[in-house]
């Protein structure tokens, strides 16, 4: 992106690759950068600046009236940040859920579950202005990133699709001016495998150059599978990336990149335990039973996906403006056949197979092409605009397989198919009237249309019917939206800046993908809208010493989009809740009490529940004179209005430290970070008992020495060192298909502990 004369001059000298894991606004890991100002205080140091484009311009996070936290590449590759899952526990408000190949993100309390498989995700994923609404879409991109960004709350008018409750923007990096690159290895004491990173960047000619990037990952999984002995779930990841970058003049920017990558977990994360006792009685998750050949399928528990995205971004100056074109590829293709752990709550595995009963297969198949052209304006004028033209087109395929043996004397195999086109387009703008050098007024507002049409069929491939087998089921929906936002800056000082936001978002409509004799009126499901309303504060004392960041909000949905799980009926549904809320406070702050040691610490109070909720399915403590869920009339009046939302602990956040020692040619940096959460709902039947995951902290922490140049370093890194064993969801078995009553749980990563070693050159 082509940068103004005046921006030029209050970003040059930033370190835009440099940030402290966890520091909640900035995350500035390299607080040991000299501050190009001068000493501050007797100090050397200040911490470092990134630079962003939540706004589509290059601007100091600190100067973006957003709430976000920015990760570097540098970051994430330190500390082993492989996929979305594990930076969750370094953002606040910010959860995934870990369900295999189609991780969840819920912000502030809000996201898409992974009941309805088909479901467009209410937190969007960005891979280089790429439009991800899936979440498989970039499960792979985690390796060489420039940076990544976490918006949260509606980002309706400038990303647009489905960021109804925020956005996640990954940047890979580029090719630079000159020959650089490195090779990062590592091994795994815990999971006994190893991870390979190999990066070469080169500049072809004065004009034109060419990055790869390239990532293996070999290594054994955390739960110990009695069946055959092995540490599930198995993780092969095989990832490469190609960038060409040509400048020919300082006015035009090209960059092409093409990215491959191919996931395989064999085995899952799920286990039993028990519907009336603490699962945290003695080492629950330590083991479980899967046998091959599950339910007679022929199958054995793995899910995979293999990705392909391709995106051209392009800068042309156009006077004093800027024309931004971005256009996308992104395929993917899943395998996924999910088992049942057949271990019994008490440790014990049952006869004959025990729990062998019934599986699932949803294996995907998905499509999408996009293209978006921005004009922007030159910056430092009293009215600075962006506008631009975004359009989407995308195929999806979803199979079912439900295999079952001995089901109420049954055994067969039963399929479904779901089929859906969408088209989307939509025209945005967003201006900044600069009323003083202090005070800003920022406006924005999309208009947005979509279109989809979809099919479902469903039928009896062999043996005996166990599910209802209904009629075909068809429908189209055309919806628009406006999704305007406003925003008041001033800047108190130089150094503090205030806000105040108000903002919509949107998400649309859809169809149930993978539930067995839907009901006509239930195939589709409306689409929801999103208000938030914000204020924040964004600080920085001693020259650069300590920064001092704060949000307050208040998030409106209308129609929130809700899929759950019934066990009673072994059917999953959609529905719109009429009305939830979440409110709450984000504080974030680092420091550098003295030179090279920087702190940083956050905080995140959530406060998130249903307004309005007819229609919702029985809770698991209700009785059936409460709730019948076999009784239509009985569940349109049923209301959870002032449940907690799942996956929204009230307080989360981080604190952590970051050390380098001088040791004349060698350098050593240690750091350490304990993110904590308190109790949250993982289950639909909000079951006191075990739909509710405790309280917990884990800790991480790295001890690296190297050379004072950065050459290279040998570090030893461990996450989740007290290995707290924490679940990422929960159900509760059907009685038809299990000899004794339990739940299943999806258990998140245990203790992990590396030896890794990187060489620049």
């Amino acid at each position: 992106m082509r940068i103004s004369t005046k921006l030029k001059s209050r970003v040059s000298g930033l370190a835009v690759a440099t940030a402290v894991l966890g520091a909640p606004a900035t995350m500035a890991q390299d607080a040991a950068t000299a501050n190009q100002a001068g000493p501050s205080y007797g100090r050397t140091q200040s911490i470092s600046e990134i630079v962003v484009t939540a706004q589509k311009r290059a601007q100091r996070l600190q100067d973006v009236p957003v709430s976000i936290t920015a990760v570097t590449g540098e970051r994430l590759e330190e500390m082993r940040i492989t996929d979305l899952r594990s930076i969750q526990s370094y953002v606040p408000n910010l959860a995934i859920l870990n369900s295999g190949v189609n991780p969840v993100v819920f912000i502030r309390g809000f996201g898409s579950g992974p009941n309805n498989v088909a479901f467009d995700q209410e937190v969007s994923v960005y891979l280089d202005g790429i439009y991800g609404g899936r979440g498989a879409q970039f499960s792979a991109p985690f390796f060489d990133l420039e940076r990544m960004e976490v918006l949260r709350g509606p980002q309706g008018a400038l990303f647009g699709r489905n960021t109804a409750a925020g956005a996640i923007s990954l940047v890979s990096a580029k090719p630079g001016n000159d020959f650089e690159g490195y090779l990062t290895a590592g091994y795994d004491f815990e999971r006994d495998g190893f991870n390979v990173t190999g990066v070469v960047s080169a500049p072809l000619s004065d004009t034109f150059g060419v990055r790869f990037a390239g990532k293996i990952t070999h290594e054994d999984g955390y739960i110990k599978n009695l069946f055959n002995d092995r540490d599930e779930p198995v993780l092969r990841d095989e990832m490469a990336r190609l960038t060409f970058r040509w400048q020919p003049t300082g006015d035009i920017d090209i960059t092409l990149k093409n990215e491959y990558g191919d996931h395989l977990l064999k085995g899952g994360v799920t286990v039993s335990g028990s519907l009336t006792e603490d699962v945290y009685d003695g080492d629950f998750g330590d083991v479980r039973y899967i046998s091959s050949n599950y339910a007679g399928a022929g199958l054995d528990e793995a899910s995979g996906i293999e990705t392909w995205n391709t995106s051209l971004n392009a800068d042309f100056g156009v006077g004093d403006h800027t024309l931004t074109l971005v256009a996308g590829y992104s395929h993917f293709k899943t395998t996924r056949f999910t088992a049942y752990d057949e271990i019994a709550p008490d440790g014990t595995i049952p006869p004959n197979g025990g729990n062998a009963r019934f599986g699932n297969g949803f294996p995907e198949d998905f499509d999408q092409f996009s293209v978006e052209a921005r004009l922007a304006s030159p910056l430092g004028q009293n009215l600075e605009y962006v506008v631009g033209f975004y359009y989407d087109t995308s195929d999806y395929h979803l199979h079912q397989d439900t295999y079952y043996r001995d089901v109420f004397t049954l055994t067969g195999h039963q399929s479904t198919d779901f089929f859906q086109d969408s088209d989307a387009w939509s025209v945005f703008g967003q201006g900044t009237l600069n009323f003083t050098d202090e005070l800003r007024l920022i406006a924005g507002m999309r208009y947005s249309k979509t279109k989809k049409d979809a099919t479902f069929t469903q039928y009896t491939v062999s043996g005996d019917g166990l599910n209802p087998i209904g009629p075909d089921r068809a429908g189209s929906l055309s919806e628009d939206y406006v999704d305007p936002s406003g925003t008041v800056q001033f800047d108190v000082t130089p150094d503090i800046m205030m806000y105040g936001t108000i903002a919509r978002g949107s998400k649309s409509g859809g169809f149930v993908s993978n539930t067995y004799n839907v009901a006509e009126d239930g195939f589709q499901f409306a689409p929801e809208r999103s208000t938030n309303y914000e204020f924040g504060l964004k600080s920085t004392f001693g020259d650069g010493l300590a920064t001092v960041n704060l949000a307050i909000f208040r998030m409106d949905f209308e129609d929130l989009q809700q899929s759950a799980y019934d066990p009673d009926r072994r059917t999953f549904f959609t529905r719109n809740a009429a009305e939830a809320r979440s409110e709450g406070v984000e504080l974030e702050v680092q420091l550098i009490p003295t030179d090279g040691l920087s702190i940083n610490a956050n905080v995140a109070y959530l406060d998130a529940r249903f307004i309005d909720y007819p229609g919702a399915p029985c809770l698991a403590f209700e009785t059936v004179a409460e709730c019948d869920s076999s009784d239509p009339a009985s569940l349109a009046a049923h209301n959870i209005a002032g449940l907690p939302l799942m996956f929204a602990p009230k307080w989360s956040g981080n604190i952590g430290f970051r050390h380098e020692a001088d040791l004349g040619a060698l350098k050593l940096v240690t750091s350490a970070n304990t993110q904590f959460r308190s109790d949250y709902y993982i289950a639909d039947g909000y079951s006191p008992i075990w739909g509710i995951q405790d309280g917990w902290a884990k800790v991480d922490a790295r001890v690296q020495l190297g050379a004072s140049d950065d050459r290279w370093n040998i570090a030893l890194v461990g996450r989740n060192l007290t290995d707290e064993h924490t679940r990422g969801a929960a159900i509760r078995f059907p009685g038809s298909i299990t000899d004794t009553t339990r739940t299943l749980n999806w258990m998140d990563e245990y203790r992990s502990l590396s030896l890794n070693g990187t060489f620049r050159f």
